[in-house]
């Protein structure tokens, strides 16, 4: 398939294609629209869509269900869950667990029925941007959360041993922590009880998109249809906060 215009998300993903041959003339940095679709969920009404009742307490949301971590490594992951909340009393684990069997045979072993953690079905998109507003931090091996965590100023761990989105790791609001038991919960600590740590995690500048990514494409797309060039011009393009090495 032949592409004749490339909605790059951040300069560097404009870099990558760059290097895959693709000419500049055809690609406009744009922000992510996932950042636009986040803005227009978190503007709704904030009432909550599950019945987890916090308490007062801190919210860790787990996400955990690639194929590469399928057997002893989800079973680390589970037993390191458990071992953090027997140490923070204060602390209360919601993991949507994956209907697939592999996940679910492991997960539901290890943590069922472990106090204050809750495991819970699958959610629709808006109720988990829900759930993760209310986190305190995010422990996952997603890849589209990668981007939703420092939109919504989440402190984000990852279950993954590398990652294709490094922009919040390169601004230092994400971090790989892999599939290990002592290091998931050498991490998870470490925010539970360094304010000054966790705050260099969360920002309100956001690597991935400032909310204005469909409108650079309307842009672009409205110049292009009418032979104008560039794009879009540099001045209008999506460019990150300054922290973010690019």
């Amino acid at each position: 398939m032949l592409t004749d215009l490339h909605f790059a998300p951040t300069p560097l993903a404009r870099r990558r294609l760059r290097h895959e041959g693709v000419p500049a003339r055809k690609i406009a940095v744009t922000g992510n629209t996932i950042v636009d679709t986040l803005n227009t969920l978190l503007d709704r009404d904030s009432a909550s869509r599950h019945d987890v009742d916090l308490n007062g307490r801190r919210l860790l949301v787990v996400t955990s269900h690639r194929r590469e971590s399928w057997g002893r490594e989800l079973e680390s992951i589970c037993h390191a869950i458990r071992e953090l909340v027997a140490r923070f009393p204060d602390l209360v684990v919601v993991y949507p667990v994956h209907l697939n069997p592999n996940v679910r045979e492991t997960v539901h072993r290890v943590l069922h029925g472990v106090e204050r953690v809750h495991l819970i079905r699958p959610l629709d998109y808006a109720a988990f941007v829900d759930l993760m507003r209310r986190a305190y931090l995010i422990l996952t091996d997603s890849g589209g959360i990668q981007e939703e965590g420092p939109t919504l100023r989440k402190p984000l761990l990852v279950l993954r041993k590398v990652t294709e989105r490094p922009e919040a790791f390169r601004a230092g609001l994400a971090k790989l922590v892999g599939t290990d038991h002592a290091s998931i919960v050498a991490a998870v600590s470490r925010l539970l009880t360094d304010p000054i740590a966790y705050r260099e995690m969360t920002a309100d500048a956001n690597p991935y998109g400032d909310g204005h990514a469909a409108e650079r494409i309307v842009e672009a797309l409205t110049r292009w249809l009418r032979g104008r060039r560039p794009l879009l011009p540099r001045a209008r393009e999506f460019q990150p906060p300054s922290f973010v090495a690019s």
